[in-house]
Formats: structure tokens, sequence, C-alpha cells
């Protein structure tokens, strides 16, 4: 599978990862073995680079891939995780989410993610959600990063949010080598190639693509009334639009979900499109529509007539 660089990093990534909002339980309970066949299945299919958060499913995403992984060749695959919220006991004993973007909690989260995962080192470290706390963030999360890059603890850095305000204030810093676009350079909505893509391109920061099926919406060659989006359910015009566009993707021959893939790895600076499946099957079958090499020019010249997607 054909691999790109995070800006000038030396981390190269694959153009199809994994992301693992699912192993945390997101939409329902997993095993680790169903943790472990997921993560077969892409390993299998040539997926060399992985992704995952404390966040998801409160560490459980953490320790499931790590698990998965362990018999793996640890030089033959790149990990990213993310910070700025630990996890913490609560008052009733149960664990809870603490945000924290301060250089010792920056560290202590990359120490806990290790010790979850049950591997030696993160290749990727992303400043996560930024926007709920964007000074801190700024100010002393961006700052740890870089001395942990410089280090040698991570080989690259970076931010991951849907936000805009986040988004743009972090694309124009040098110092990342990398943006994680959650759910706003897709077939269904693109507000950040106005402004982010631009000013990555300009910063030399490369862009890792996630939520391009916008929370399922675009997963499937019709969406369904119960389809979900941003984690809960589309409103009504949001649905409308995305069945014209799994209508003009199938006119121009091809299916919905093909076409969010292909949309979303159009533009060079994208390294990886990051994407999360439920079933081995599915994994499967999104790096068969990644890797299908017929042209979609057609469907992109309508697209862009109609006002659906910018030219």
């Amino acid at each position: 599978m054909r691999t790109g660089e995070l800006g000038s990093s030396g981390v190269r990534v694959t153009a199809l990862g994994l992301g693992t909002a699912q192993l945390g339980d997101l939409y329902e309970a997993v095993t680790q073995d169903d943790a472990t066949a997921l993560v077969d299945a892409a390993w299998d299919a040539g997926i060399r680079y992985f992704d995952t958060a404390p966040h998801y499913g409160l560490g459980l995403a953490e320790t499931r891939l790590g698990h998965a992984l362990r018999s793996r060749p640890r030089a033959r695959y790149v990990l990213s995780s993310k910070v700025g919220r630990l996890i913490r006991p609560g008052a009733d004993g149960e664990p809870t989410r603490h945000w924290d973007f301060t250089e010792a909690g920056v560290r202590r989260s990359i120490e806990e993610s290790l010790e979850r995962l049950g591997l030696d080192r993160l290749d990727i470290a992303l400043l996560h959600d930024p926007q709920e706390r964007l000074a801190d963030a700024l100010g002393t999360g961006l700052p740890a990063l870089v001395r942990l890059r410089d280090e040698g603890v991570v080989g690259a850095i970076g931010v991951g949010t849907g936000d805009m305000t986040a988004l743009a204030a972090f694309a124009t810093r040098g110092e990342l080598d990398a943006i994680m676009i959650a759910g706003r350079y897709t077939l269904l909505e693109q507000p950040a190639l106005a402004q982010v893509v631009p000013a990555a391109r300009a910063a030399g920061i490369s862009v890792l693509n996630a939520g391009v099926f916008n929370s399922g919406m675009l997963a499937q060659d019709r969406p369904a009334p119960d389809a979900h989006y941003e984690y809960g359910a589309a409103p009504t015009q949001v649905l409308e639009r995305a069945r014209r566009l799994a209508d003009l993707a199938s006119a121009a021959g091809t299916t919905l979900p093909r076409a969010a893939l292909a949309y979303a790895a159009r533009d060079p600076l994208v390294a990886s499109v990051v994407v999360g499946a439920d079933t081995a099957e599915q994994v499967l079958a999104n790096v068969r529509m990644a890797q299908d090499p017929r042209p979609l020019d057609g469907l992109w010249s309508e697209l862009v007539a109609l006002g659906l997607v910018p030219a």
C-alpha cells in the first residue's frame, strides 16, 4: 500500500489508516477477539497505520489495540495516539476524562497510553480537541510536543479535531508535522478546504483525513433514515444532501462509500485517510474501494457544477 510522509518528519503512514474509536465500544460493545480480528484484517490488507486515543472508551480502545498489535514487529507499523485528556477516577470511583494540556500532563498522557497499549513507543502524538482549552493547547501543549519530538520520544506531532477554529489556529504552525481533520474535509462537507488546507500546505504540514464517512453517513450506498451524523441522529437536510450524493454516485457507476473515500484522498497533501470499521469485512471493503483504480473525474465535474463540492 502506498505511503506518505508527515511533513519532513520521516514518519510515513499508509494511504489508508485504521481508526479505533469503535474499539472503545463507540456504538456497541466489542470483545478483545473482535478487536483482534479487526486489526488482523487491516494488517493482512496492507494497512500499517493505526490511530487511537485515551478518549476512546476511557482507554479501552488503546488497551484492545495494543493487545491486538503486540505480536506484530514494532518497526513495521506506525501508531498514533492523542494527548489532552487524562483518565482519572471520578468522585464515585469510576474513570473520567480530565483535561490537561500542561507539559507534565502531556508527558503523563503518553506514558499512560504506552502502559495501556503495552508497547514501547508512539510514532505520532496529536493534541486532541484543543478547542476545549485552546490557549493552554497553544501555550503549553504544543511546546511540550515539540520538546518530546526533539528528545526522540515521538517521531511526529500534530493536532486532531473537527473544530474549525482550532484547525485554523494550528494549520499555520510550522512546528507541526500533521493535522488530523475530523469530518470537515469529506464528500458531504468541506469547510476545511477554504482556509485550513491552504494554510497547512503553505506551512509544510501534512493532512490526516479522518471521519470521512461523517460518523457512518457516507458508509452506506444509500443512507438510511437512522444514519448517524456527528455521532447522533442526522438532521433532515444533512440526510437529504447525502442521499443526493448517493444518487449522483450511482448514476456515475460507483457507490457513495467509494466516492467518499476517493474524494477524501484526492489532494496530495493528504498522507492518509483514517477510517474506522466495525467488522473485518468492513475493513476489507474499505481497502478494496480505496484501491479501486477506476477514475471518477466525471462525478467530480458534476458535483462541482452542481455546487456540491468546491472547484
